[in-house]
């Protein structure tokens, strides 16, 4: 008697799984997940609330952060040897008088000089034309006098 199988010759039929129904099967590329980082306020807002944590509800508070207790370690440490603190943002002071004055100065100096290269830009476009059109009439032109030659 001949059987015919769809199953391989030598394979038990304990190993042999059946193949998985294309139907059932989403192929739906799924997003990865981003890595998160954190602010070192968030460091501080997290240490806070992990120190002020009962002992039975701080890996709640883990899971609910999306954290493991090697960043608590981390950030510990951190803390401890002042690292965190120099991460916070400083606020930043009014600037003096003399930086205001400065910083306007500097704007009417730029502003002055761009007024100045459009100028002698078209300076140069206009001393182009007349070289040309003295070339066209045949005109020589005198060299412009100078002070030594009076």
């Amino acid at each position: 008697m001949l059987i015919l199988s769809r199953w391989p010759q030598g394979v038990p039929m304990a190993s042999k799984k059946p193949m998985p129904d294309q139907s059932t099967h989403d192929p739906e590329v799924r997003p990865k997940a981003a890595c998160t980082h954190w602010s070192a306020r968030d460091h501080l807002r997290i240490l806070a609330a992990a120190d002020a944590c009962a002992p039975g509800e701080l890996g709640a508070l883990m899971r609910g952060e999306g954290i493991y207790s090697l960043h608590l370690a981390r950030w510990r440490r951190q803390r401890a040897e002042g690292e965190l603190a120099a991460l916070t943002p400083k606020r930043k002071a009014a600037p003096s008088p003399e930086a205001q004055r400065q910083t306007a100065e500097l704007a009417r100096l730029r502003r002055e000089n761009q007024r100045l290269q459009a100028k002698l830009a078209q300076a140069e476009v206009i001393i182009d034309v007349q070289k040309k059109l003295a070339t066209l009439l045949e005109i020589t032109l005198r060299a412009p006098p100078t002070d030594a030659q009076d």
